[in-house]
């Protein structure tokens, strides 16, 4: 049973996540789409396409979270990045409508201090610690 406060997190992420469902939708043709954890995970030809060409980073981006949804280029990616994925997922749990702003405003920010853009954005920091937490965790 949904408590309070998962209703509340969910309804302050939907901005985000109904953009996430509108890819998921644009991909959606050869795509394949699960739940995992209560995360909606999609990957497909026209998403890898998306992620490839369409994320400004050198060689794009593996996987994309948007609210309770993340897209990847393929299962593979999906499963490589869960755990950095879900730390996004949390921030936008945290962050709501504001999430995309703040990430954009951290990857200026650290730009402008001569740092890289992605690599030393708060945000992805945060991804990063989690995601290496949770393979020490796994003995991995």
């Amino acid at each position: 049973m949904a408590t309070l406060s998962s209703i509340a997190r969910f309804v302050w992420t939907l901005p985000n996540t109904a953009v996430g469902a509108v890819v998921v939708l644009v991909g959606l043709s050869r795509a394949r789409v699960r739940v995992v954890d209560g995360v909606l995970e999609a990957h497909g030809p026209v998403l890898a396409w998306l992620l490839t060409n369409l994320v400004p980073m050198s060689g794009g981006a593996a996987a994309l979270t948007l609210g309770y949804v993340v897209v990847g280029r393929d299962a593979q990616s999906l499963e490589a990045t869960r755990a950095h994925e879900r730390v996004h997922v949390r921030q936008y749990e945290t962050w709501g409508p504001l999430f995309v702003p703040a990430y954009l405003i951290a990857s200026v920010t650290a730009a402008l201090r001569g740092r890289h853009c992605y690599f030393d954005n708060t945000f992805e920091l945060e991804a990063f610690r989690g995601e290496t937490g949770r393979a020490a965790e796994a003995g991995l």
